[in-house]
């Protein structure tokens, strides 16, 4: 069942969500992210950037922001390694902000869709983590343009292997943490509607852009451009 990207929806997406059940998940989510090194390929992935670009300063897109968890990664990863880094979160729900201020994010922000994002807008670096299993593959490929023409020094992508261990995995986990229903409506679906290689390979050539596929642990892809 996990030879092709489902196209089952996730409960997160449903515009008839409530506040109270997207706060629920994103405390859930969060706690996934850390037992998962969800943020580790992202922080390598930027000191990778700073090393061959240089850069002592940087502005930074992160795109799909949700709770700002990966923004507050990347403002600890920005003091260790003595980077200025103006942060901007984006993401499409009216909630993903007061949850981010909240939780204590230092960032702007913009609420709205990604494809409604003002076209002269650039940011030094692009990055989204668990954001495109969320898109089907036609504005998946639309979504990697966008991303190569707003990134100046360069974007980064990191999700999900489809895979039946993980699968299982993720199946088993959020039931014996009783983690919120969202979340254990989601987490498989999400598996489900994650990528194998071969599906980043076709994604990026039917894109024509420039990027580079990598495996990351445990079970995740990355799909990254940096220009050098």
């Amino acid at each position: 069942m996990l030879r092709a990207r489902s196209t089952a929806e996730e409960w997160m997406d449903d515009e008839a969500a409530t506040e109270a059940d997207f706060r629920g998940a994103l405390s859930d989510l969060e706690r996934i992210n850390r037992v998962t090194l969800a943020y580790r390929p992202t922080l390598r992935w930027l000191d990778d950037l700073v090393r061959r670009t240089g850069a002592s300063s940087l502005s930074v897109l992160d795109v799909g922001a949700g709770g700002g968890d990966m923004l507050r990664a990347v403002r600890r990863w920005a003091d260790r390694r003595g980077v200025a880094v103006t942060l901007t979160g984006l993401d499409r729900s009216p909630w993903a902000e007061p949850a981010a201020r909240e939780a204590g994010t230092e960032a702007d922000w913009i609420t709205d869709d990604l494809f409604a994002l003002d076209p002269a807008r650039r940011f030094d670096a692009v990055i989204c983590s668990l954001f495109t299993h969320h898109l089907r593959d036609p504005d998946l490929v639309r979504f990697l343009r966008w991303l190569d023409a707003r990134a100046e020094r360069g974007w980064m992508i990191s999700d999900l292997h489809r895979h039946p261990i993980p699968f299982g995995a993720v199946w088993a986990g959020v039931r014996l943490f009783r983690m919120h229903p969202m979340v254990i409506s989601d987490s498989t679906i999400s598996i489900a509607r994650g990528f194998s290689r071969a599906d980043w390979e076709r994604l990026v050539a039917e894109a024509e852009v420039e990027a580079t596929i990598r495996w990351a642990v445990p079970f995740r892809w990355t799909v990254s451009r940096i220009r050098a």
